[in-house]
């Protein structure tokens, strides 16, 4: 018989598993030290100390051409004092105003100049410091100012022509001079700050330019009465030098990924020309005119009523001396501190574009008290009145600067040089011989010319404001669904 066929055996039961034997908890395995990330050296002790440079150097060599064109006219005496007695001089005394008017040229010719080559100059490096760094754009302009002070020097030991004194602000803008070291800072801070702080940072730096300036005007004035022209302008070298070697030795670089970039090229150039020609968006393009417009207007007022504000003080009826012209300059700084504090305080409680506008009616008023002033209480009121007349100008930086991307911020800040540097020029090219030919009439009418001016630039920036608000409700107002049925909202 065959045998049957193998019946399948039926599965195991499956054998319940003896419970796991808990594991021991894992040694925590030692991390390596975080290591520790140390901030970026602040920019401001480099811009205080070029700025330190600038306020010294600025009043006292404007005063040296008053001593050494009046000595050369015969109006200034070898002790230093007015061969017609200022005091008890008329304001129609030709002797003096030919020498106001010989001071005024000079200061026309020298910023004539440093516009002309420092235009080409700030252009070529701000660009090329978004490539390869902030750093490099900082210590060459630091060492030109360090060689325009040496010039003056010689000029004053030597007792050489004034007109070296061209060649020193030459020599300068072949470095990018100050414009550039300005530019490079708010590059810098913007790099190295959000949007939303960026307004406030960039008023700390202009902050310390009213301390740097303040302190400048006060010490310079009172040196130059004790010790003359050449002790103060030793310091000027020396803020300029310290400030160049903060960059080369102290300061680190912001650029997030800089490398070498040819120098000598157009393509510099290119890059702010497409700021403004071919942005990414119209409304960028618009905003970018139009704020670069009222910046333009702004900063020619302030250059041009700076230039004369010691000219207008040292002539009839005020005829101040040194000192007083050092308080007075560092009462025109001071308002740089109280802008930064007044700006701090009302942006609590107001857009920027609003304290902006605030700063322009505080502009206007004290530029109208400064044009009538006839007594020193009344130029000193003028002063106090510009109390809020800088909160304008950091607003414009910052939202010039959120209107670019980070890699154009060296570009943009050339481009606002360029501006500033073209302020410059329209400022001594306008306001010098505007109070030369008013001086028979109406010596402060120059500070009343440039308050109706201040006009534009309030209107420009209100404009703005309501236009892009009005804009952006219509936008949401037209597009936004409702939640519910898809419906826009009303």
């Amino acid at each position: 018989m065959a045998e049957p066929p193998p019946q399948p055996r039926p599965p195991a039961a499956p054998q319940p598993r003896p419970p796991a034997a808990p594991q021991p908890p894992a040694a925590p395995q030692p991390r390596p030290p975080a290591r520790r990330r140390w901030p970026l050296p602040a920019v401001e002790p480099l811009l205080f100390l070029v700025t330190l440079s600038l306020g010294l150097q600025g009043p006292l060599a404007t005063q040296y051409l008053w001593d050494r064109l009046g000595a050369e006219r015969g109006y200034i005496g070898p002790n230093g004092s007015s061969s017609a007695g200022c005091g008890n001089g008329s304001s129609a005394d030709p002797l003096r105003q030919e020498v106001e008017a010989l001071v005024s040229h000079w200061n026309l010719y020298i910023n004539l100049g440093g516009f002309f080559v420092g235009i080409f100059s700030v252009t070529l490096l701000g660009p090329w410091s978004d490539s390869v760094g902030r750093r490099p754009a900082l210590i060459l302009p630091a060492l030109g100012m360090a060689l325009q002070a040496a010039v003056y020097l010689l000029v004053m030991y030597l007792q050489l022509h004034v007109a070296y004194f061209l060649l020193g602000r030459l020599l300068s803008s072949l470095t990018g001079d100050y414009s550039l070291i300005l530019a490079s800072c708010f590059a810098y801070v913007s790099d190295t700050s959000d949007k939303r702080a960026r307004t406030f940072r960039v008023a700390i730096l202009e902050g310390c330019l009213g301390l740097a300036g303040m302190v400048a005007s006060v010490g310079g004035g009172q040196w130059r009465k004790a010790q003359g022209y050449i002790n103060p302008f030793w310091l000027v070298l020396a803020a300029s030098l310290a400030a160049a070697l903060y960059a080369a030795f102290c300061l680190r670089e912001s650029v997030k990924q800089p490398k070498p970039a040819k120098l000598f090229t157009l393509r510099h150039y290119r890059a702010v020309y497409r700021l403004y020609a071919a942005p990414e968006n119209l409304r960028s393009r618009r905003g970018l005119i139009l704020y670069s417009l009222a910046f333009f207007l702004l900063v020619t007022v302030h250059f041009g009523a700076k230039d004369l504000y010691v000219v207008y003080e040292l002539g009839f009826p005020l005829c101040w001396a040194s000192d007083l012209i050092g308080y007075g300059s560092a009462a025109s700084y001071l308002a740089y501190l109280s802008s930064l504090a007044g700006l701090r305080l009302l942006q609590l409680c107001l857009e920027d574009t609003w304290v902006a506008e605030i700063g322009l009616i505080s502009n206007i008023s004290g530029l109208v008290v400064i044009s009538l002033a006839t007594t020193t209480p009344l130029m000193f009121a003028g002063y106090g009145t510009l109390f809020l007349s800088m909160a304008a100008t950091p607003v414009i930086r910052s939202k010039l600067s959120k209107l670019v991307s980070e890699t154009e911020q060296g570009a943009l800040f050339a481009s606002v040089a360029c501006v500033q540097g073209v302020c410059s020029l329209v400022a001594t090219g306008v306001f010098n011989p505007l109070y030369s030919a008013s001086l028979h009439f109406m010596r402060g009418f120059p500070f009343l010319f440039g308050a109706i001016i201040l006009l534009i630039p309030a209107a420009i920036i209100g404009w703005i404001e309501i236009w892009d608000s009005n804009r952006d409700y219509c936008h949401f107002s037209g597009a936004s669904p409702s939640p519910a049925d898809g419906s826009k909202v009303a």
